[in-house]
């Protein structure tokens, strides 16, 4: 009749269905990480929001004392740095901002279980209150929007707000940046509408938009979209509309204020992952959120240049000293999109050197 082998085979073809049903049952099914950000955290922030969000500095004013008063204020542009660790390059950046005092403001999260030294200068008491951060986790989200809301509230004057990290470098002199951010009528009008084009030849800006990476297909998005379950982003969020870009962008005041003022977004964002390694919120969250709220407010490009040939665990290429010349930030400036990139990241720590060896004859030579 039938042979051994093939009784076992057909045997073992049945048992897959019952197995299938079982399994459930005798296995642990799998579990979220736990959450990383606490209730107190959470209402801490909401207080910060909710005073960026109604422009109330009466009642609560902030630490800082740039509150631009007068008719006409300077147009200021905000440096939010986002660190766990000391800010390697703050020589570089002291030499960047020097003369620009009534242009800018620098606001920087450190994560507070890290030993972090506050350099003087232009960095002296700029540290805002911060709570620890993790990578790969709803922590960096928190702590950028922490950064803007302060920014927000502490000077009114602040209409740009670029989030760096302590690898990143300056590409050009701060004229340069501040010029291309807010007087130039053409730096991110590569492609011009017809009313644009009228405009810039009236002498007027046409658009003040945010620079950031907005991307809708990307290796493993699926992955992404559902590492907190399949349907744990539904309705909010369906999978046609999630984004993916780098969390190292320029944000206008408007869209600031729209990251502040979020919600609804934010209760799907913060829920914890199943697995670390497909779970990058910071790099969902805000291209998701103003892709939906204002797509055509956005330029969906990042004026940070990141290279990531060569990637090792999720983290870009980094730099080291010995690459450092300047015909590299020549190349760095390269960009299809703008002008030209004005930030460039990532960067190893004994850089420095070499970096203020060609600073006033390559990168702050535009």
């Amino acid at each position: 009749m039938f042979s051994t082998p093939f009784v076992l085979s057909f045997s073992l073809l049945l048992s897959l269905p019952i197995l299938f049903f079982l399994a459930p049952r005798f296995l642990p099914p799998l579990q979220p990480q736990p959450s990383l950000i606490s209730q107190s955290d959470e209402l801490e922030d909401l207080a910060l929001f909710e005073r960026a969000s109604n422009g109330n500095n009466n009642n609560n004013p902030s630490k800082f004392s740039h509150l631009s008063t007068g008719s006409n204020p300077k147009l200021k542009i905000a440096f939010l740095f986002l660190t766990n660790s000391d800010l390697y390059f703050a020589p570089l950046w002291e030499n960047f901002f020097k003369g620009n005092s009534n242009l800018y403001n620098i606001y920087v999260h450190a994560d507070p279980t890290v030993n972090v030294t506050r350099p003087p200068g232009v960095f002296h008491d700029r540290f805002i209150a911060a709570k620890r951060t993790y990578r790969a986790s709803a922590t960096l989200i928190s702590a950028t929007r922490r950064l803007l809301a302060t920014a927000v509230i502490d000077d009114p004057a602040n209409v740009f707000f670029v989030v760096l990290s302590q690898y990143c470098i300056p590409l050009h002199s701060f004229k340069f940046v501040y010029n291309s951010l807010i007087i130039s009528r053409t730096f991110d009008l590569r492609t011009k509408s017809s009313s644009d084009a009228e405009l810039t030849r009236l002498g007027v800006r046409a658009k003040y938009k945010s620079f950031i990476e907005i991307l809708s297909k990307s290796r493993n998005l699926w992955k992404r979209y559902t590492a907190r379950g399949r349907f744990s982003m539904m309705p909010e969020v369906p999978f046609e509309q999630f984004r993916v870009g780098s969390q190292f962008f320029v944000l206008t005041r408007r869209h600031a204020l729209m990251v502040v003022k979020d919600r609804t977004l934010w209760r799907k964002f913060r829920s914890p992952c199943y697995k670390e390694s497909e779970c990058y919120p910071e790099e969902h969250y805000f291209p998701t959120l103003l892709s939906m709220s204002d797509p055509n407010g956005c330029t969906h490009y990042s004026l940070t240049r990141v290279n990531w040939t060569g990637t090792a665990n999720g983290h870009p290429y980094t730099y080291g000293p010995g690459e450092v010349s300047p015909e590299l930030i020549y190349r760095l400036r390269e960009s299809n999109y703008s002008e030209s990139y004005l930030f460039a990241r990532k960067f190893s720590r004994d850089c420095l050197r070499p970096l203020m060896s060609i600073a006033y004859k390559a990168i702050f030579r535009d």
